[in-house]
């Protein structure tokens, strides 16, 4: 999972949907996730709640 917080740091630092001024605050706190053993299901749980709001907003679009 390390590996894949990893990756996603590098995403981050190359997208150009994020803002310049949020990605130092984004990377920041996926080095401190990467940091914490407990913080890997923190980002699982906070993916699932996030797509459980979302999921019918998708639903409703034909995209799911």
């Amino acid at each position: 999972m390390k590996a894949k917080i990893e990756k996603t740091i590098e995403k981050v630092k190359s997208s150009d949907k994020i803002s310049e001024e949020n990605k130092p605050f984004i990377i920041e706190k996926l080095k401190e996730w990467k940091e914490e053993d407990n913080a890997i299901n923190d980002i699982a749980i906070r993916f699932e709640n996030w797509w459980m709001e979302v999921e019918p907003i998708f639903a409703e679009m034909g995209l799911v």
